[in-house]
């Protein structure tokens, strides 16, 4: 069986659910495809499609709706995806004038010269729905002059009937013309694309009838109405999706390279893995590296939120869009354009909004009979007094015209993607990345935590923890141990000498440097024979006595490791170095637990320095563990009822990560980090566990929210429309108000919260 492929496509205009829902109507019904997700958050489609899919006639059948179609290429640079489809761009808005000869493919985008033609010029008026124009407020484009035109049309209808009552209803059909034409075409192509239910044709439906019914002036106020809420979906939308989009803004355009000792400006999408750029004090950072020389302090902030600089030096990692503080530094390119961590950030972010959530999945079965539904009420409402008994029928028109008006499934279609897209895109910011809907869904579900410790709960890296004086100072010991351990890259050298550079220590020179392999390192230092190793190794050269023995003995309790330093021949001290756990590691397990998580540490190392972690963390312990005997009570705690996340560095947990309902990788931007898991914690603190479980409860909070608002809104208003004390004007404006009442309150999840 052929494996389906896949394609991606920028789709502009498209603001609103019923949009989305009549692209994926339209394309679902092409010969090869398979599945359609579109992401109006995003403003993307994805599409999987059989190998020989006539791709030329999906996109023209996408650009027939009125949609303007850019497919994504499979890595898209920054650059590309800020400027393919920029929500602040006025793109045509198909407002039903008649524009001779202007299509949308046709318009000189700034920027767009890489996009792609639309294979046949759009249909004028179709869809209506646009973004605020980037040059100018929202009455400078092209949807917003025509709800200005529709609303002054309106104001001259009321003067005319006020002057010449002969003729008011003349000047009020005029005016619900001027915007009704273009809905009307809406309507009739979203029909004949396989959506016979729009809001268009409702809409349609319920002026046209107003009209019969002699109910023109409230048919003209109905349908301005109707544009003014669609100008707003359209402003609210805009900004859900310009929170994760701006991330991609944050990259400069520009870069100074190195070549041959010479540095030039260069695009930043130009920069070649392997580049050294230079990097000015207050410039930002126009790729993801290494620093190759230099230190300075790195201002993460716009990227990750930490409002405090990070100090970094010779062979630390920098990203992109983070912004250089008191120092140049020269960085070597770890990351092409389209590659590097923001840009990638972006790409997982609008690809989870294109996957739906469970509620989702079932808000979108329950809008597809739901909208027939309140054809059929509202036809049977219009009907049923006037025959059976012997009711007005202007009256009961009239009433099932509001009805349908009322029933518009907007809101309540856009209630969870609007929710799940606010929430990713703050999450994105704050450094948790969540891979689609279901994902975030389940977070808020989770009832027991199971973390890795090397590197999860603690740094990864061994710290001096203790230095012993036995018979030199303990500044002398330290000054030995760094003098000896200079240029050594193991990890237990390098700790000693970052004690030894926060203590300002002087390190002197060493003669006769020399290592002895699995006992430790000797070398003469001011004179002195210096031996430093393990203690068994230190036992060979001179007697420990009892006491020394003991303390040691202590600090191997503790998980420690302790090496031993002879100057002479006289024990002169020890240090002891342990991998310690995150600063912030104790407080985000409290936060777990008084949520009433259950939590428990999984690792492959020894159980004395797991269980002296576990105690300093106050944590459940398993320890030498191989990743399969995690996978195994990973399944254990799933048997026994538990909702379980995996907390790893994604690679040799990988095996727990899949078997957990989800798995969560920690790491610092790195691709392991960002692509194995189902979410990925970017900057490594544990605290961000709760708060990714949180933000999945404030978000399924919002949904249920705004599912009663949707609800909630129609239900009071078929009431007071069925019993006669509504009608038309407030019927729209349930609609219109319920969707950006749902959108709004969707967006309050981009807050941060600390």
């Amino acid at each position: 069986m052929t494996e389906a492929a896949q394609t991606r496509y920028r789709i502009g205009g498209m603001d609103c659910a019923s949009c989305a829902a009549k692209i994926d109507t339209a394309v679902r019904r092409m010969p090869g495809v398979e599945d359609v997700s579109v992401s109006v958050a995003a403003g993307t489609m994805l599409l999987s499609h059989g190998p020989d899919s006539d791709l030329a006639a999906i996109e023209k059948k996408v650009a027939g709706l009125g949609y303007s179609v850019i497919p994504l290429a499979k890595h898209a640079t920054p650059a590309a995806s800020a400027h393919t489809h920029d929500p602040g761009h006025d793109h045509e808005d198909h407002s039903g004038h008649d524009h001779q000869g202007h299509d949308h493919a046709g318009h000189d985008h700034k920027g767009h010269e890489h996009a792609k033609e639309p294979a046949e010029p759009e249909i004028e008026g179709l869809h209506g729905h646009d973004h605020p124009p980037a040059s100018g407020p929202w009455w400078q484009s092209r949807k917003g002059r025509l709800t200005i035109m529709s609303g002054a049309a309106l104001v001259a209808a009321y003067a005319i009937g006020h002057l010449v009552p002969s003729i008011a209803s003349y000047a009020f059909l005029i005016a619900m013309l001027v915007g009704l034409v273009p809905i009307a075409r809406r309507a009739i192509m979203a029909a004949m694309a396989g959506t016979p239910f729009s809001i268009e044709m409702l809409m349609t439906i319920a002026a046209v009838g107003a009209i019969i019914i002699d109910a023109g002036e409230e048919a003209a106020a109905v349908v301005f109405l109707f544009l003014v809420g669609e100008l707003l979906e359209g402003v609210a939308a805009g900004k859900a999706r310009d929170s994760i989009q701006s991330l991609a803004t944050l990259v400069p355009k520009s870069a100074l390279l190195e070549e041959a000792g010479q540095t030039r400006e260069v695009p930043a999408e130009s920069l070649a893995v392997g580049a050294i750029i230079l990097v000015r004090p207050g410039d930002r950072i126009s790729a993801d590296g290494i620093i190759v020389s230099g230190e300075s302090a790195i201002d993460e902030a716009p990227v990750s939120g930490e409002s405090t600089p990070v100090r970094k030096g010779v062979d630390a990692k920098v990203f992109a869009g983070t912004v250089n503080g008191d120092a140049a530094l020269r960085v070597k390119v770890t990351a092409a354009a389209a590659d590097n961590t923001i840009a990638r950030v972006v790409r997982l972010v609008e690809e989870a909004q294109e996957s739906k959530a469970p509620t989702e999945r079932f808000i979108d079965r329950f809008s597809r009979y739901y909208t027939p539904g309140v054809v059929i009420v509202a036809a049977l409402v219009a009907v049923t007094p006037p025959l059976l008994l012997g009711g007005s029928w202007g009256e009961w028109v009239y009433k099932g015209l509001a009805i349908l008006l009322i029933g518009c499934p907007c809101a309540l279609v856009i209630s969870t993607p609007a929710a799940i897209a606010a929430s990713l895109s703050s999450g994105a910011r704050r450094g948790l990345l969540l891979k689609g809907g279901a994902v975030l869904e389940t977070l808020g579900k989770i009832t027991a935590v199971a973390f890795d410790k090397t590197g999860t709960l603690t740094e990864g890296k061994p710290q001096v923890t203790d230095i012993i004086s036995f018979g030199r100072s303990e500044a002398e010991v330290l000054t030995y141990a760094a003098a000896l351990e200079t240029g050594s890259s193991h990890p237990l050298a390098s700790a000693i000498l970052a004690r030894a550079a926060a203590d300002d220590v002087t390190i002197p020179p060493v003669q006769d440097a020399k290592a002895l392999g699995g006992k430790g390192v000797t070398a003469t230092v001011d004179g002195t024979p210096v031996f430093f190793g393990s203690p068994q190794a230190a036992a060979e050269r001179t007697a420990l006595s009892p006491d020394q023995l003991a303390r040691i003995a202590a600090l191997n309790d503790e998980g420690k490791t302790v090496s031993v330093l002879i100057a002479g021949d006289v024990l002169a001290g020890a240090i002891a170095m342990r991998d310690e756990p995150r600063t912030d590691a104790k407080e985000g397990l409290k936060a777990l637990t008084d949520a009433g998580v259950k939590i428990v540490m999984l690792t492959g190392d020894n159980a004395r320095t797991a269980t002296a972690i576990g105690k300093q963390l106050d944590i459940e312990v398993r320890a030498e563990l191989m990743p399969e005997d995690k996978q195994r009570i990973v399944g254990a705690l799933k048997t026994q009822g538990f909702i379980v996340a995996k907390i790893g560095d994604g690679i040799n947990d990988a095996p727990a990560l899949a078997a957990a309902d989800v798995g969560i990788a920690m790491g610092g931007g790195t691709d392991v980090a960002l692509e194995t898991a189902d979410a990925a914690i970017l900057h490594g603190r544990v605290g961000d566990v709760a708060r990714m479980i949180d933000l999945s409860k404030r978000t399924m909070a919002n949904i249920h929210q705004n599912i009663t608002i949707a609800l909630g809104l129609k239900a009071v208003f078929l009431v007071t429309t069925v019993i006669g004390i509504t009608g038309l004007w407030p019927a729209i404006l349930a609609d219109t108000g319920a969707t950006v009442l749902v959108t709004i309150n969707a967006l309050r999840l981009l807050r941060p919260v600390r």
